[in-house]
């Protein structure tokens, strides 16, 4: 994979992908990766990334091996739902969170309101 200009290190992709707001040399990474076709698949991405840890410490809870892995699916599935329906408006804050412009037009994921 080629690296763009400003591409963040891994340590900064891993604060990014927990929320925090990268520093301007890493702003047109971030345009690329939230406005660039693909952006709603490297969004669920980095959030499976983030909950799959979760997930293995959900399933390692003292209880019936079929109660953990209830659990552990139940957050995976449901977290990944509402990060599906609301990518749109994760994807505008985080656009603000970095001082870029948040595109206008529905097709592209703008939230019509």
């Amino acid at each position: 994979m080629t690296r763009l200009p400003g591409d963040p290190t891994l340590l900064r992709r891993a604060l990014y992908t927990v929320g925090f707001r990268l520093p301007p040399e890493n702003r047109s990474w971030v345009r690329h990766d939230l406005t660039d076709a693909g952006w709603r698949g490297r969004m669920m991405a980095r959030h499976l990334v983030l909950m799959f840890p979760i997930c293995v410490l959900l399933a390692l809870l003292p209880a019936e091996w079929g109660i953990r892995l209830a659990v552990a699916a139940l957050a995976l599935v449901s977290s990944t739902f509402v990060v599906a329906v609301n990518a749109a408006d994760i994807r505008q804050a985080r656009l603000r969170q970095h001082g870029l412009p948040v595109p206008d037009d529905p097709e592209r994921g703008h939230p019509p309101h």
